[in-house]
């Protein structure tokens, strides 16, 4: 799998959220990770939300595209704690 995103708003996502995407694209490696459809921000293209764990085993939500053969990195960010209970529930 190869990853490419912009290096502005990668600087951003770690002052942000304090993930980089380097991290963020670990977690499309956790086979127990889950992709939904991001309709809400997927008007000039479609978006999806990987949920999973990093490689540090840090619970994310990685806000992402596909182009071509690639997958696009566009933020990511911690679970809420609201979310990682719903996360660990639906995983049981």
């Amino acid at each position: 799998m190869e990853f490419e995103w912009d290096e502005a708003k990668a600087a951003a996502n770690i002052i942000n959220h304090g993930v980089t995407f380097a991290e963020a694209s670990t977690v499309f490696d956790d086979g127990g990770g889950s992709d939904a459809y991001d309709e809400l921000h997927s008007d000039n293209e479609e978006r999806f939300i990987r949920t999973g764990y990093t490689q540090t085993r840090r619970l994310i939500a990685v806000s992402y595209t596909e182009r071509g053969d690639k997958i696009r990195i566009i933020s990511a960010r911690p679970l809420t704690p609201r979310e990682r209970r719903k996360y660990e529930e639906d995983d049981l």
